[in-house]
């Protein structure tokens, strides 16, 4: 065998992120804000403009003959059309991953229309293909509502696994006087660290670490998929990260009895022992039996001091009604996060994946999305966006 051979052996495999429209655009262009590291960002989208602003170095204009690069118009068929004209850059853009990221606000016209679409195409080319998407507030009746619940339903057949986050998930959570942008951005940040905490469980290097075959045949069981992230410090801190992660406000009420594959992959400072992550995998087992495949990864980071960090995947859910994906399940009151945790996230963001814990729910909220028609005109930033703040992306 010749080194070049061996050497592609241990290759890493290749996961890349496709924002499709005004949120999924949004979505992308907060990792790379952040330095999410090990993944290719490509972003598409019918409004010219707005993919121009983008930070991707992959831009794909959706539809140029169809849209002339003026945006969907808040219709997803427009969308739909858009991308099955540019299905062949789609193609080019995803050939030979092995992971695709999908990412989109469901409800407007582009990303609504156009994600089943990259879907059909990123399976084609072999890729185990992850859709992270938003849903509607519920006072957003009508078009956008039904805009999503049939965007869905188009989109669940093209995916291999996905992760659905209501933006009603914002109103249990976010203070009362908390400020738009903030909570948007917030929003955004769901949606990252949705892709980020699966993406980096292969990219980065680990004391355990979590084979990317596996993290493939997980994710490829289909059905619901649910992904937390919480934090514990002090004693017990793996299983107090275990507890957060699974009764987070984002997070809905999701037996693990239900499940067929859980990831469950640690990070921690030196003094997070083998007794505190066997105590808490021990309670995984507990609460989710003893059939199911459970896969332990572990990284050292001496940047979380006395906290321990906990990042689950669990798949094989089932699947979950549209109906809860749009408006999520009754929730007993929970404590909500406070406003002035948010702010730090911004102002020390290259460390917001230690100290912020956020979960994410196997239905999916919305990125900061302001591009496209995935917020309502009178909640976007005016002065940064003209008059109306309106896009037809």
């Amino acid at each position: 065998m010749s080194i070049e051979t061996k050497q592609n052996q241990f290759q890493q495999p290749v996961i890349r992120v496709l924002g499709l429209g005004g949120g999924g655009s949004n979505a992308v262009n907060r990792m790379i804000e952040l330095g999410l590291k090990g993944v290719e960002f490509i972003v598409a989208n019918t409004d010219h403009q707005a993919l121009e602003s983008s930070l991707a170095p992959v831009k794909i204009q959706l539809g140029p003959k169809l849209t002339r690069g003026l945006g969907a118009g808040g219709n997803p068929e427009i969308g739909m059309k858009a991308a099955m004209e540019s299905s062949k850059e789609i193609k080019d853009a995803l050939e030979g991953a092995d992971m695709v990221f999908l990412t989109a606000g469901m409800g407007g016209g582009t990303g609504t229309g156009a994600i089943s679409i990259a879907g059909e195409i990123a399976k084609s080319v072999g890729a185990v293909t992850i859709a992270v998407v938003t849903t509607p507030f519920s006072f957003e009746m009508g078009k956008r509502q039904k805009n999503a619940f049939d965007g869905l339903t188009e989109l669940r057949p093209n995916t291999n696994t996905l992760i659905a986050i209501p933006n009603d998930r914002l109103l249990y959570i976010a203070p009362k006087d908390l400020p738009l942008e903030v909570a948007f951005r917030l929003a955004d940040d769901v949606l990252r660290q949705a892709v980020q905490g699966i993406a980096e469980l292969v990219t980065e290097p680990g004391v355990i670490n979590v084979d990317f075959a596996h993290i493939r045949q997980m994710m490829k069981l289909g059905g619901g998929a649910l992904m937390a992230i919480g934090q514990g410090q002090g004693d017990e801190k793996a299983l107090t990260a275990i507890n957060q992660a699974l009764n987070h406000p984002l997070l809905e009420s999701v037996s693990l009895e239900n499940a067929a594959g859980i990831i469950v992959n640690f990070s921690g400072g030196k003094d997070l022992s083998l007794f505190d992550v066997s105590e808490a995998l021990n309670y995984i087992r507990e609460a989710a039996g003893h059939d199911v495949d459970v896969v332990l990864g572990f990284n050292n980071d001496e940047r979380m001091g006395d906290r321990a960090q906990v990042i689950l995947v669990v798949t094989g859910l089932g699947a979950s009604s549209l109906e809860d994906a749009l408006q999520g399940k009754t929730m007993e009151t929970k404590p909500m996060i406070k406003e002035e945790e948010l702010y730090e996230e911004e102002i020390y963001p290259e460390e917001q994946d230690q100290i912020i814990p956020i979960t994410l729910a196997s239905t999916p909220l919305m990125a900061h999305a302001v591009d496209d028609l995935d917020i309502p005109a009178f909640m976007r930033k005016r002065d940064r966006y003209g008059a109306d703040g309106v896009s037809n992306g």
